[in-house]
């Protein structure tokens, strides 16, 4: 396929660019700055692209020939409301540069620890990434409102670097916990979750997560 990344210059949204090279995708990176990938320059399959995620225009010419949108953007600390402004480009930029399908990165924060209770309504849950959380979970009400065919992919509450082992549980609206109650994935198998869903659709207009 060919596929257009947004923030692929973070710890997940790079990841998910190797694995996305690995299985053979044609690949462009959009990014804000183009040094930020200067060392990526020349590799097969991939093509790095000046563009703006909060700009519908740039998203659309960027992603224009593209068979699919992932979006891995991440806002700046204090910044967080820039996602819902992101997500609303993101969306309108893919569909006037004629992409149908976006997966998105998501948040743990509103998956479900008990029947009606999300994480981030816990009293553990850290309240310095509850604008993150929070601003995720209104991204996700801004997916599901749209008319773009969207997937969102929230990881385990602790996500990390760690080992590619391509085995994992998948879960949908609710948490998914080990025998320890832990609920962790590395951000390799993560990418190797997201690339799965890019390749054989499963959750079309849902959300679902992935962990040990």
């Amino acid at each position: 396929m060919k596929i257009a990344i947004f923030g692929s210059t973070g710890t997940i949204g790079k990841t998910v660019l190797e694995e996305a090279l690995r299985r053979g995708h044609d690949v462009t990176a959009v990014v804000r700055d183009i040094n930020k990938l200067s060392a990526e320059a020349g590799r097969e399959n991939l093509h790095v692209l000046t563009g703006d995620i909060l700009m519908p225009d740039s998203v659309a010419g960027a992603v224009e020939g593209c068979d699919l949108v992932i979006s891995a953007y991440g806002p700046r600390f204090g910044a967080e409301n820039e996602l819902s402004e992101a997500t609303r480009s993101l969306i309108e930029g893919a569909r006037s540069g004629g992409v149908r399908r976006l997966i998105a990165v998501g948040g743990a924060g509103g998956l479900e620890v008990a029947p009606g209770v999300r994480l981030l309504d816990t009293p553990e849950f850290p309240e310095e990434i509850r604008p993150l959380a929070q601003a995720h979970e209104d991204a996700f009400r801004i997916y599901k409102d749209s008319d773009i065919v969207w997937t969102v992919l929230s990881p385990a509450a602790v996500i990390e670097p760690g080992k590619r082992t391509g085995q994992f549980r998948i879960g949908m609206n609710q948490l998914v916990t080990d025998e320890r109650d832990q609920s962790r994935i590395s951000v390799e198998d993560y990418a190797v979750a997201l690339l799965d869903e890019a390749e054989d659709p499963q959750f079309i207009q849902a959300r679902f997560t992935v962990a040990y």
